[in-house]
């Protein structure tokens, strides 16, 4: 009874479709009745004769009623669904346009990209227009900015990368995003903080948990997929750096701290390095058709996810297709002077030689970056390697990042490519 609530505009429609059958069931018992009535011994002689249009009037009536019916329930059931979907629609998109859309990105891959900050979300950015099965495996060793402060403060896991992430999944990012990244300023308390920071750690403390905050935020947010943290414990990154000046190594705790460190990146790893992965992210890794590593902060954003207990052996077994996506251009402090086969070995050397199917580099230089920025080139040994695909994916607004249509497509037809035969569509994106 509650569909009859004033104001749902859904009576009228209603009331059409039971005005149909009611003329579709006038209709039929007329032609039962005219069947009975001259049926006395051999009832299916007169229903022949009825049936051969013998007598024109009263299978007219049958159909006239039958038509009416059935245009008036075609009528309300159109009105209905439109009753009942206006509220979700967009604006000036047809409504069988956005059905189609919504069933063809349901059909998409189950796809994860492990990563973080600017990188992996542009990643997603791209690919929810292919499939809504996205999974974002981030990394929560942030202990700088915001993120940092709410982590020593109130005790939680950073959200940065998180509400980064939910942002770029979300249907209406075009204001999500300057929502979510917008920040105070000002000499108050709230100065430095995002409110998307704020907005999940309030959810934390109203949901009693971190998982929960960030599944209600998804929620809120409509995104398409979910976004999960590698772990729940609070791990700390740890570097061993080789010094420029003095080639010696030291010792670098905490993920905002390596950057500062004038030296080459040795080795990381997590304090504690036991803490175990978040079950969810073991499952979406192991049910996932592509898994994409990249792009992002090489030794800050991508490895601290991979050097999770558990999470490295899951992508092992798992069978989908591995990626990975090198950076445009290097990062100072981090990874100064790196080739795409530094970043190559850097991640290999972690997970295993020839573990990833696909490495996805950039192999447009145009433009200059200010300071220690430089493109991440292509070398000899990456040109040799069948498993490299390069093509032209910077960003011409912003040239430290990857263009995230132009990216999407060339994933997903590399996907297409390996998981089925070429087509002249898939052939057509490679080129």
């Amino acid at each position: 009874m509650l569909w009859f609530v004033p104001g749902l505009g859904v009576k009228r429609w209603f009331l059409l479709l039971l005005i149909g059958t009611t003329l579709i069931g006038i209709g039929l018992a007329m032609f039962l009745l005219d069947i009975i009535r001259t049926a006395p011994d051999t009832w299916w002689l007169p229903a022949i004769t009825f049936l051969t249009l013998k007598d024109l009037a009263r299978p007219l009536r049958v159909i006239i009623f039958g038509a009416l019916g059935l245009g008036l329930i075609g009528w309300g059931t159109w009105g209905l669904n439109r009753a009942l979907l206006e509220p979700f629609l967009q604006p000036g998109k047809r409504l069988v346009d956005q059905v189609s859309e919504f069933r063809r990105r349901e059909r998409g891959p189950r796809v994860v990209v492990i990563g973080g900050g600017h990188g992996i979300a542009t990643v997603l950015r791209g690919l929810k227009e292919y499939t809504n099965n996205l999974t974002a495996i981030v990394s929560v060793a942030d202990d700088g900015g915001s993120s940092g402060e709410i982590r020593r403060d109130l005790g939680i896991l950073p959200p940065g990368d998180i509400r980064t992430c939910l942002a770029a999944l979300s249907d209406d990012e075009a204001l999500l995003t300057q929502l979510f990244q917008y920040r105070f300023g000002g000499d108050t308390g709230l100065g430095g903080h995002s409110f998307g920071n704020l907005f999940i750690s309030s959810l934390v403390d109203i949901t009693g948990s971190f998982e929960k905050a960030v599944a209600e935020s998804g929620r809120a947010l409509s995104v398409h997929g979910q976004v999960l943290p590698a772990t729940l414990h609070n791990v700390r990154l740890v570097a061993d750096v080789r010094l420029s000046q003095t080639e010696n190594e030291v010792r670098v705790e905490g993920e905002s701290q390596i950057p500062k460190a004038a030296g080459r990146v040795r080795r990381v790893w997590l304090e504690p390095n036991d803490a175990s992965a978040y079950p969810p992210v073991i499952q979406a890794v192991l049910a996932a058709d592509m898994i994409i590593i990249g792009p992002g902060s090489l030794y800050t954003s991508i490895l601290p996810n991979i050097l999770v207990r558990d999470l490295l052996e899951a992508i092992h077994s798992s069978r989908a297709v591995k990626m990975f996506v090198t950076n445009i251009a290097t990062q100072p402090g981090e990874t100064e002077k790196y080739t795409s086969s530094d970043h190559i070995h850097a991640l290999e050397d972690l997970i295993g030689f020839e573990l990833v199917d696909v490495i996805v580099c950039n192999s447009c230089y145009d433009g200059e970056f200010e300071g220690a920025v430089q493109w991440v080139r292509l070398d000899e040994n990456e040109v040799r390697d069948s498993r490299v695909y390069f093509t032209e994916l910077v960003d011409r607004d912003n040239l430290v990042h990857h263009d995230a249509a132009k990216l999407a497509q060339t994933l997903m037809a590399l996907y297409n490519e390996r998981t089925g035969p070429l087509t002249k569509e898939n052939a057509t994106q490679l080129r």
